[in-house]
């Protein structure tokens, strides 16, 4: 066993001490998106601290829950925060947690982040289903010496969010009387929000969102085969941007508006995973 694989394994052991549950599907929780746990039917719930290994997340609305349970009858364990590269954690770290939902069991995994809106057709509180992304971190989690028992040294990226999964969650989303529309992520390092000329510059490269997380978690997950679904919830206009149809005016961008529309958009965000889920796990 490489190092890697060995914590990994030993992360996954430990956690299942705690419930005899292969859960079919992994979420991680977002900014300000970690209230959706609440609707894990039986749930156990594990901190961070407690699972050998674990990063644990330092930001504001990540609250450091592994919860484990069931959905619609569907096994699940869902994360409440990750850990980010602007924290100080290595890329290892970052991806670890999703190295673990892989070797629990997890086949599909449902990624979540509070992102700034590069479209001025983007508003606060919309969600936007990721159709890709652009990884403009600087570095790659795979990097390193290959554990083949994750995956290929070379693994393809050209389809790293389902089309499958995106069309179930556009389709169940128009079921419950609300668009949600498709849209590119670029991921920075942070932690410091960008600027007006950096947004541009990401304007012109094709990106509808910015954040600063989600592209390694889902570079693990591809490593492993597994499946992706990308759900970003736009808290804010990033640096520059106006919506459409609004007048220009000065704005400042803070974490606490990040949370606060996260949690205005919880019910939402809630009432569209929990019919999904179970029709994902049908199609399985």
């Amino acid at each position: 066993m490489t190092d890697h694989y060995a914590k990994a394994q030993s992360a996954a052991d430990h956690i299942r001490t705690y419930a005899d549950i292969t859960p079919a599907i992994g979420i991680i929780l977002g900014s300000g998106l970690g209230h959706f746990a609440s609707h894990v039917e039986s749930p156990i719930r594990i901190p961070y601290a407690d699972i050998p290994h674990f990063p644990k997340s330092t930001v504001e609305g990540h609250s450091g829950h592994l919860v484990l349970g069931h959905i619609a009858g569907v096994p699940v364990a869902v994360l409440q925060g990750r850990a980010h590269l602007y924290e100080g954690h290595s890329p290892a770290d970052v991806i670890f947690p999703t190295r673990v939902l892989g070797l629990l069991g997890c086949k599909t995994l449902i990624v979540t982040n509070a992102a700034g809106a590069i479209s001025p057709h983007l508003n606060p509180g919309v969600l936007v289903a990721i159709s890709d992304h652009i990884n403009f971190t600087g570095i790659n989690a795979a990097l390193g010496p290959n554990e083949p028992r994750f995956g290929q040294r070379f693994f393809d990226m050209s389809a790293a969010y389902s089309r499958r999964l995106r069309g179930l969650a556009i389709e169940e989303a128009a079921r419950h009387e609300f668009l949600l529309t498709e849209g590119v992520y670029l991921a920075v390092l942070g932690p410091s929000f960008e600027t007006p000329a950096e947004i541009r510059a990401f304007r012109t490269l094709g990106a509808d969102l910015v954040g600063m997380s989600t592209v390694h978690e889902v570079i693990a997950a591809r490593h492993m085969n597994i499946e992706v679904l990308g759900l970003s919830l736009v808290t804010n206009m990033a640096a520059g941007v106006t919506p459409a149809g609004a007048e220009e005016s000065e704005q400042t961008i803070n974490h606490e508006e990040v949370i606060e529309t996260g949690k205005q958009t919880e019910k939402q965000l809630a009432s569209l995973l929990t019919a999904l889920i179970p029709r994902i796990a049908k199609q399985n």
